[in-house]
């Protein structure tokens, strides 16, 4: 009797492992997703569903209810998971964390009538603001999510307390890489993306490839809408930046070729009172890669509003020559 019992868990399990195998090989996005999900649960991280102007927008929200709001926007073809590396510093620093899914990203609506613009998702992120019931909060955000974040401070100065560009899009300046490479279609695009965003990208398996090229396909359109409004450079903010007021961290990968590090001394010198903090061996996916050397910086930054050093005033003068636009 006790073989044949132990037969039939042995079948089943057999059965369990051979099912999530195939699971994974099939879908291998998904089931990182399902164990990102898990592991933020089991953190004791709150998931939530509002709605704003008529559209369906989700966040993440840890930390201490009446800790200072802390609010970080992720950047194009992001999501809020972006950030979870680096939320738990400001959570255990007793900052409370709101990571919205920007609109057409994550587990947010994609409505097809959306422009996806600078402008237009700066505005969803006040009427988040509106929606979760906070009057002002330090505002963070990495790449586009950087640029929006300009938007708002720009337009609402009132609302943002203290200000965190992380490798950020924004200024007048032209890339000098294929901005078709944000969709990629085959897997020796999405290994030269990878080669933009990482300084020593892993090997991904072919298996993964595919799914990640799905998984781009199902939302390209939202991205292709976002660099387009973007490419108008109606949104820059070259001429801007000097009004800013609020106190304001930089945080920049050194080896960043999506927006590169001559972007992040630019924002520097056009915002006086700013200070730039920049990570070595780091490319452009900061909030999971250099989380470790940004992490702690934010958290200083956002207690005490370190003001930039005599060095840092003196390599403000070191301007670069810009001229056109860039992400």
């Amino acid at each position: 009797m006790l073989k044949k019992t132990i037969l039939r868990i042995s079948i089943v399990l057999a059965i369990v492992v051979a099912a999530t195998g195939s699971v994974f090989y099939a879908r291998p996005t998904w089931v990182y997703a399902q164990l990102q999900e898990i592991r933020l649960r089991f953190d004791g991280v709150e998931s939530h569903q509002v709605m704003i102007d008529g559209h369906r927008i989700h966040y993440y929200a840890r930390g201490p209810v009446v800790g200072t709001p802390v609010v970080l926007i992720h950047g194009l073809g992001g999501r809020s998971e972006d950030w979870t590396n680096l939320a738990p510093y400001l959570e255990h620093a007793g900052f409370r964390v709101y990571t919205p899914d920007l609109l057409g990203f994550g587990q947010s609506e994609e409505p097809t009538n959306a422009t996806y613009s600078i402008a237009d998702q700066a505005q969803l992120v006040e009427s988040f603001f509106d929606t979760v019931g906070i009057k002002q909060a330090d505002l963070a955000g990495w790449s586009m999510g950087g640029w929006i974040a300009q938007k708002v401070a720009v337009d609402h100065p009132e609302r943002v307390r203290r200000l965190v560009l992380m490798d950020s899009a924004g200024l007048m300046m032209r890339p000098d890489w294929d901005t078709r490479l944000f969709t990629p279609t085959t897997p020796a695009e999405l290994d030269q993306l990878d080669a933009l965003l990482m300084p020593h990208p892993p090997v991904v398996p072919g298996f993964v490839a595919q799914d990640i090229l799905r998984l781009s396909a199902s939302y390209a359109w939202v991205v292709k809408r976002a660099l387009a409004s973007m490419m108008t450079a109606k949104d820059v903010t070259d001429a801007d930046l000097p009004k800013l007021k609020m106190p304001v961290l930089i945080l920049w990968g050194e080896q960043d070729r999506i927006t590169p590090l001559t972007e992040g001394w630019a924002m520097h010198a056009l915002i006086p009172q700013s200070r730039l903090a920049v990570a070595k061996g780091c490319g452009h996916l900061a909030p999971q890669s250099c989380s470790k050397q940004f992490g702690p910086e934010m958290v200083k930054f956002l207690q005490t509003g370190d003001p930039m050093s005599t060095s840092d005033r003196l390599m403000a003068s070191k301007r670069s020559s810009g001229g056109q636009y860039g992400f």
